[in-house]
């Protein structure tokens, strides 16, 4: 294992800890065998966060509010989030499904569609609730059938509103061209829509939801800090499109945007000396999100589905990462050998994007092996996690 010294920052923190065989906190007991790392940072939030509603809602809350401390809850409900009294009506439904000593909030967001007046990007910001503004391509994923059709042609003085507000745009990023190969959406998109938006609307907010290709990545770096950025999911900076074969057809490694080619994530190198073995990665996403920019920041993209709706003849997209997303953020930034950038992209970038305050509650995490479940049961049928059975190195702990 690589010894990382301690660095001594106000907000990083990282150190070997050489602990007894057993040590008393409390009622729970510790067995130690060995030389643990600890890393600190600020309580993360999640700014791309699916909870569903109903019994799924109920099942599925708790893994991220032990993790996050704030989430941008994304308004693709059936019926859509179209409204304000709407939004503030699902807060409250999430707020009673929380275990009953969570600080966790979520921030709630409105579903664009053809028809939503510059007067409800008013009452949202007066609500206080709500925090941004979701642009779902009419057919670009699940359950945006009553999403944009026109974005120019239709939304344009409520996108002018929202300019005025200081209400950012949450956009899926893909065209629904059915004669645009699908690995080529979101490139299409940042050509003929995002690009031209932002050059019609430069004092607008927007975020590029889940970007997943290297000219995403451009595109966020070549724009102005402060008017454009990113959220990054795990599965993007992990897998590749090859993840959805191997083995057979993998339902669960299934989401949209769909994995692409692996030049778009990574190209990973090992190189072994004096017995370390060290992993770097070269390009794209993960070199972005790695490099310190304070234009990209933590959007896991969590997208609960019952077992049973995953694996049918005809799949429904999204990967549940929430129970293990912190671990797998951080597994990437150690094997770029980026732990000193980890605490900005998943607690700074965030929130200083929003115009938020940094959380001031802290966690903790541990490099100790576990395992991650086969899946989760509930009273309505199983949801299978992302590197479901498998074993992953950082457990994340509340302080």
């Amino acid at each position: 294992m690589v010894a990382y010294g301690m660095i001594k920052t106000s907000v990083l923190s990282f150190k070997v800890l050489n602990l007894p065989s057993s040590k008393i906190e409390g009622s729970r007991q510790f067995k130690c065998k060995a030389s643990k790392m600890e890393l600190t940072i600020t309580q993360p939030d999640d700014w791309h966060l699916h909870l569903r509603d109903g019994e799924v809602l109920q099942a599925v809350v708790p893994h991220s509010a032990s993790s996050f401390g704030r989430a941008i809850v994304m308004p693709n409900l059936k019926p859509p989030i179209t409204s304000t009294a709407a939004a503030v009506a699902y807060r409250e439904s999430i707020l009673k499904a929380l275990p009953a000593d969570s600080v966790f909030s979520p921030l709630m967001t409105l579903y664009l569609t053809d028809t939503t007046s510059p007067h409800e990007i008013k009452l949202a910001r007066e609500s206080g609730v709500v925090f941004a503004v979701k642009l779902y391509p009419a057919g670009a994923t699940t359950n945006s059938q009553d999403g944009v059709t026109d974005l120019f042609g239709k939304c344009l003085p409520v996108l002018e509103e929202m300019a005025e507000q200081n209400m950012p745009l949450l956009v899926h990023g893909e065209v629904t061209d059915p004669d645009v190969d699908v690995f080529d959406r979101e490139k299409v998109f940042i050509d003929t829509i995002l690009q031209p938006l932002i050059q019609r609307l430069p004092q607008l907010k927007v975020v590029m939801e889940h970007i997943t290709t290297m000219e995403a990545v451009r595109f966020v770096e070549s724009c102005s800090y402060g008017s454009v950025a990113a959220t990054v999911t795990p599965q993007h900076l992990l897998l590749n499109r090859n993840a959805l074969f191997q083995g057979g057809l993998q339902p669960h490694n299934y989401c949209l945007p769909v994995l692409k080619r692996e030049i778009h994530s990574f190209l990973a190198c090992t190189v072994r000396k004096a017995g370390l073995v060290a992993a770097f990665y070269g390009q794209a996403i993960v070199s972005a999100v790695t490099s310190g920019n304070k234009k990209f920041f933590l959007g896991t993209d969590s997208a609960p589905h019952e077992k049973r709706r995953k694996e049918s003849p005809c799949g429904c997209a999204g990967i549940y990462n929430a129970p293990v997303a912190i671990s797998l953020y951080a597994k990437v930034f150690e094997e770029a050998g980026a732990l000193d950038k980890l605490e900005a992209f998943t607690s700074f970038n965030g929130p200083d994007f929003y115009g938020l305050p940094r959380n001031t509650s802290k966690i903790k995490l541990t490099r100790t092996p576990w395992k991650v479940p086969e899946s989760f049961s509930f009273s309505f049928g199983d949801i299978v996690p992302m590197s479901a059975g498998e074993t992953l190195e950082w457990q994340p702990s509340s302080i």
